[in-house]
Formats: C-alpha cells, sequence, structure tokens
C-alpha cells in the first residue's frame, strides 16, 4: 500500500512541477490558438504567424520529459506527453475548464500507476 501512496505522490509532484512551476504565463497564453497578439507586439516588418502548436506541444514535452525522470518509464513520458497535447488542446477549446482538464490530468496519472 505504502509503494502506492508513494507513486502517486511522486506522479502528483511531476504534474505539479510541469503545469504549474514551469508553465510561464506565455506558455499559458501561446498554446492556446485563439490567443493573438496585439499587432503592436508583431515587430515592425513582420507579419503574424500562428505559434500555438510549438506552445502546446513544448508544454506537453516538459510534462513527458518530468514523468519519465520521476518514474524512470519512457513509455509514461511519451503517453503523458501525446495525453498532455490533447487534454490541454480541448481545455483551450471550451470543450473543458480547467477544473475537469486537471481531473483529466489526475486520471491519466492512476492509468499511469498500474504501468509502475
Amino acid at each position: 500500500m505504502l509503494i502506492i501512496i508513494e507513486n502517486l505522490f511522486k506522479l502528483l509532484f511531476a504534474h505539479a512541477i510541469g503545469d504549474f512551476a514551469l508553465q510561464t504565463p506565455s506558455i499559458a497564453r501561446g498554446k492556446n490558438r485563439h490567443n493573438k497578439p496585439k499587432l503592436s507586439d508583431i515587430p515592425e516588418g513582420q507579419e503574424y504567424v500562428p505559434c500555438w502548436p510549438y506552445f502546446l506541444v513544448g508544454h506537453a514535452l516538459v510534462n513527458g520529459a518530468i514523468f519519465w525522470l520521476f518514474t524512470g518509464n519512457i513509455w509514461i513520458g511519451i503517453v503523458e506527453s501525446f495525453l498532455h497535447v490533447i487534454i490541454d488542446f480541448i481545455k483551450c477549446e471550451n470543450i473543458t475548464n480547467p477544473n475537469s482538464d486537471q481531473l483529466l490530468h489526475f486520471l491519466c496519472m492512476i492509468g499511469y500507476m498500474f504501468f509502475m
């Protein structure tokens, strides 16, 4: 039973670091395709080029890397990256809300515990 509690907290710590501590406001805004910069923020001579996929995938890869480092299992890191993209994308599309977003992340952690 103790190992289950330790693994759950290991995953919760990994998630808190990746989804809260390391997610800057620019990443949180940038990963949402509906957040476009003000025209005054685009340097003169340049045009707006959507870059939200880079922010979204980069954020998900950071989370996956942290899960890999915390668990020692590359497959958990890969699956976490893939699912994190999907979960955060549907939140940015207003299909889910921040509460259900975190619930989905937590359910993923419960699933990962079966592979630890």
